[in-house]
This record gives C-alpha cells, sequence and structure tokens, in this order.
C-alpha cells in the first residue's frame, strides 16, 4: 500500500498540489535504500534537495568597496561648465536686434493672430482626436474588469 501512496504523492506533486509534509513524505522515500525499481529515477530529483541543502556559499564578499571619485570629479567639471557658458553668455554685446513680428498696422496684426491662434486651434484638435482613443480604452478596460 506505500507504493501506491508513494506512486499518488509523486503524480500530486507533479501537479503542484503536494503539501510540505507530503513532499517530505518523498524525500524520506527517495533517500532511503529500497526504492521501487520502477520509481528509481525519481530518486535523483529528491536526491538534489538534500544535495542542494547542504551547499554553501564560499566566496569571500568585499565588506567596503572601492570608493571611486568620479562622481565629485564630474560634479566640478559640470560647474565649471556652467559658470564658463554663464560668463561668456552675459559678456556677450548684442550684434543685431531682432524684429519679433511687431506690427504697425492693427488689422495686419490682428489678421496674423488669427492665423497663429488657428494654428493652434488645429494641433490642440489634433491631440483632442488622439485622447478619444485614450477615452475609449478606459471604458473598455472598466467594463471588462468589473
Amino acid at each position: 500500500m506505500e507504493l501506491h501512496n508513494i506512486e499518488i504523492l509523486i503524480e500530486k506533486y507533479f501537479s503542484g498540489e503536494t503539501s510540505i509534509a507530503e513532499e517530505k513524505e518523498l524525500k524520506t522515500y527517495f533517500s532511503s535504500s529500497n526504492v521501487a525499481p520502477h520509481l528509481e529515477n525519481y530518486r535523483a530529483i529528491f536526491g538534489y534537495f538534500t544535495q542542494a541543502k547542504q551547499e554553501q556559499f564560499t566566496k569571500t564578499v568585499p565588506l567596503q568597496p572601492r570608493k571611486r571619485n568620479y562622481v565629485a570629479w564630474i560634479s566640478v567639471a559640470a560647474s565649471v561648465a556652467v559658470l564658463a557658458g554663464t560668463y561668456f553668455f552675459m559678456n556677450q554685446e548684442p550684434t543685431h536686434q531682432q524684429d519679433l513680428g511687431t506690427f504697425d498696422d492693427p488689422e495686419i496684426a490682428f489678421a496674423e493672430t488669427q492665423k497663429a491662434l488657428q494654428m493652434v486651434s488645429e494641433n490642440v484638435n489634433e491631440g483632442v482626436k488622439s485622447i478619444e482613443y485614450v477615452h475609449e480604452y478606459n471604458q473598455t478596460t472598466k467594463t471588462i474588469f468589473k
């Protein structure tokens, strides 16, 4: 009857349905010397667990890693680059004044403003169309995951 019980436990083990006590029973059976000949190939599987339990990590672990001062040097170099860039940017003479789109005629200014606002409106509407897909996706996920 014990052999029949071991075969049932092996089936449960490979189905993932065994308890810890049943797995211990399998390990003790396969570590003993009287294993049935047709179950001999399972001895290596359960023998591995007892062997793996005895393995230990033998490599030494360094407690204090070597310190590298790359971070300090990078921060110093970044500070110098920012200071040099600020100095050269602030000490430049303006070469020429740019026309920033000012208009003397109010009608031309109004027409240009309408063109700019139309362009912004088209881009915003295009963005709103892409948001509609996100809204549809959210509705679908709410329906599925109730």
